[in-house]
């Protein structure tokens, strides 16, 4: 780390000039390429990929996207008169429109299901040859336009589907810019001087702006939802502020300590806090490609765009900033304009314990209540994870002002909820099965308790793949429909398909989303050892300590169960203002564990590793506890509110998975900082007293060494001229 160190001190506007390069030439291609983001929910073996493929295989022109247009007489009826003509003419003009492969019209041959029993509300559904992810704005909006030439004071005319729901826009402000703010404004009070403040900022946007760039252009390379740039800018600004700010507080420090002396300093700085960011910086990156473990594509893109970003900014915090201190050091080190009026605001006071030493004493006076109680609490906000309800919310948690949440609502109002999730029972026989085997199959599926109505098959040009829609009386998210499908499923179809020698499958969309669902599930918890297990031996590596990595892993799952337990009261049962009770996005807590342990170890490392650097100077537990917690206790929480401000500004962000992820990592933040690591990790330690830091002789000698306190007393290799250093902040 010091070679790193000295390389970058040496050749600081090298490295600048080429994170510059590197910078505009990502940025560039980024914006001349563009991205081709696209949605693989890909899940083999499930009865709805199964069945997906054979749709594809015997319909290749109508498997696309299936969405509807929803319509509404104001005053007349849909049946008759002006209503009626307008709404044919306006179907017809749809149909001949590119990428549009066939309109099911509520007026052709038995479409009568298609229109409410008092004639006031009717869908047509528009079957598009691409899915959503891959269908052009322009051929999208087009269909709207066309549509929309029918709506009247008479007649109301809404949109449905994925494909409707992609291009409509949310209308709120930039949510990377108000946490970017915030966390100025955090940033300047932290360091009291505009200069240290804009350095993890310059810092982590340079990082970010790359990661970003190759993030757009990875989507070419691997299948890649367009949310997952938004989560990765999420997680990179925080992350990138983070790192940059542990390394700065210490380079200030460390600058203090030798007298003015920049380029030592650094160095200090880079050796200490520098090893830490490196360690800290590869967990989160671990953890989020532990998501490839699960084996769902869904999640690979996710993975590798949040992974980029923290690697990036990283490797921005770890070169590009020392080369920063070379030329701004003098002006960050506790010699700013806020710094010299806060100076002189304690200049005539005399010295005095810090905060956070005189309250990690008390903690340490009261070490078993301090570890009880948050343990406690917890625990308590853990508990409704217990009932968790994991699926994929329906438009009708969407802004009521949306198309897409007024068609859903229109539907549910002419024909039930079902109708805006309808099931595909897609049957695979023999070409020459008699007509009267699908027949008996519609009719027993239609008798199905929970099953509101079957409507007209598809039969493919050989006869062998048979498509009927069937539509549940619930809604799409709720936990009646997912138990429908099941049943279908175990006890419906198995006797249907022995007796009709084919096989039958329960497919579309919200198959495919209790599916996504199951498949997580199942998988969770391998997802969870592993990643627990590899972050425990890393620790117990570094460490050298049975205790540090089972306290780690420990505290860290506390924090995830917290922080998961009160998104469920938010969004499941509609705690939070504004929100429409409904399940959680099935990808959401396994996203959260992973980027909040990563985060978590990284409070960790940075605690920890001060307290085992100072107990490896004095040889005193209590005095390391009291020293690590009162050196790092301002970074730790000034870098977890940076935190906090960024992700809590994307609960902004108008989408129901960004307030998710919004508020489940501002809470785990909260939590992880806070309470976890300035009350219970302190009090634990105390608990532990020197057995912390033992580890069987036969063990130490096994493990290798790997240390991130760096060499002790280390001069740098080019003394300098020291500066007046003026009285610390």
């Amino acid at each position: 780390m010091r070679t790193l160190a000295h390389l970058t001190t040496r050749h600081p506007k090298s490295v600048m000039a080429l994170w510059l390069l590197v910078l505009v030439a990502v940025i560039g291609t980024w914006q001349t390429v563009g991205s081709s983001y696209s949605t693989n929910f890909s899940l083999s073996g499930t009865d709805s990929q199964t069945a997906n493929d054979l749709l594809q295989h015997a319909f290749p022109q109508q498997a696309g996207d299936s969405d509807q247009i929803v319509l509404r007489a104001r005053t007349g009826s849909l049946t008759r008169g002006a209503d009626k003509s307008s709404t044919q003419a306006m179907l017809k003009r749809v149909t001949a429109l590119p990428h549009v492969a066939s309109v099911s019209s509520p007026y052709a041959k038995g479409g009568s299901d298609q229109i409410s029993r008092d004639g006031k509300i009717a869908f047509a559904t528009v079957l598009f040859d691409q899915s959503a992810t891959k269908l052009t704005t322009a051929s999208i909006t087009r269909v709207v336009t066309s549509a929309e030439r029918s709506r009247s004071d008479a007649l109301q005319v809404e949109f449905g589907g994925s494909a409707f729901e992609s291009i409509e826009s949310s209308g709120t402000l930039s949510t990377t810019g108000i946490g970017l703010a915030a966390a100025v404004i955090v940033l300047l009070f932290t360091f009291g001087s505009i200069t240290a403040m804009g350095l993890p900022i310059v810092t982590a946007l340079f990082g970010l702006g790359t990661g970003i760039g190759l993030v757009g252009l990875s989507s070419y390379v691997i299948d890649m939802n367009s949310i997952a740039l938004e989560v990765a800018a999420m997680i990179g600004l925080g992350v990138g502020i983070d790192y940059a700010l542990f390394i700065l507080t210490r380079f200030r420090e460390d600058y203090q300590k030798n007298g003015g002396n920049n380029r030592e300093a650094i160095v200090q700085a880079m050796d200490t806090s520098g090893r830490a960011v490196i360690f800290a910086g590869f967990t989160v990156v671990i953890a989020l490609l532990g998501m490839f473990l699960l084996g769902v594509a869904f999640l690979h893109g996710l993975a590798l765009a949040s992974a980029l970003a923290v690697f990036l900014v990283l490797i921005a915090s770890i070169t590009l900033l020392p080369a920063l201190l070379v030329h701004a050091g003098p002006r960050v080190a506790g010699t700013g304009v806020f710094a010299r009026l806060l100076s002189r605001r304690t200049a005539t006071r005399r010295p005095r314990p810090s905060f956070w030493t005189r309250w990690v004493s008390v903690i340490q006076r009261h070490s078993k209540v301090s570890v009880v109680v948050p343990a406690v609490a917890l625990l308590a906000l853990s508990a409704p994870i217990l009932g968790i309800h994991l699926g994929n919310s329906d438009a009708g948690n969407n802004a009521s002002s949306t198309s897409s949440r007024k068609a859903y609502d229109l539907l549910a109002t002419g024909f039930g909820p079902g109708f805006n999730g309808p099931l595909q029972i897609v049957t695979h026989q023999r070409a020459n099965t008699p007509a009267s085997a699908t027949v008996a199959l519609r009719e027993k599926i239609a008798s199905t308790p929970g099953i509101a109505t079957v409507g007209a098959g598809r039969r493919s040009a050989d006869g062998s793949i048979v498509v009927l829609s069937a539509y549940p009386t619930t809604a799409p998210q709720s936990t009646a429909t997912t138990s429908l499908v099941h049943h279908l499923r175990k006890t419906v179809i198995p006797p249907l398909a022995a007796s009709s020698h084919a096989t039958i499958y329960v497919a579309g969309a919200t198959a495919t989303a209790i599916d996504f669902s199951s498949v997580l599930s199942s998988k969770l918890w391998l997802f969870i050892g592993v990643v627990v297990a590899l972050s425990a031996l890393l620790l117990l590596v570094v460490f050298r300590s049975l205790l540090i990595p089972l306290q780690a892993a420990v505290s860290n799952l506390l924090t995830i169960g917290a922080s998961l337990g009160i998104v469920v009261l938010a969004f499941q049962h509609g705690w939070f203002p504004g929100v429409t009770p409904g399940p959680i996005e099935a990808f959401v807590p396994v996203m959260m564990f992973a980027i909040v342990f990563g985060l978590s170890m990284d409070y960790e490392v940075f605690l920890v590793s001060r307290i085992h650097e100072e107990w490896k100077n004095e040889g005193e537990s209590s005095d390391a506890i009291r020293t690590g917690v009162g050196a790092t206790g301002r970074v730790i929480t000034a870098a977890a509110t940076v935190m906090i401000v960024v992700f809590g500004s994307f609960i902004l962000g108008g989408s129901r998975v960004l307030e998710e992820f919004g508020l489940g990592l501002a809470t785990a933040v909260l939590l992880d900082a806070f309470v976890i690591r300035m009350v219970l990790v302190p009090a634990a330690l105390e608990l532990f007293g020197d057995r912390t830091w033992r580890l069987p002789h036969w063990l130490d000698r096994t493990l290798p060494h790997i240390s991130i306190d760096g060499p002790k007393d280390e001069p740098a290799e080019v003394p300098e001229t020291r500066v007046p250093v003026a009285a610390p902040s």
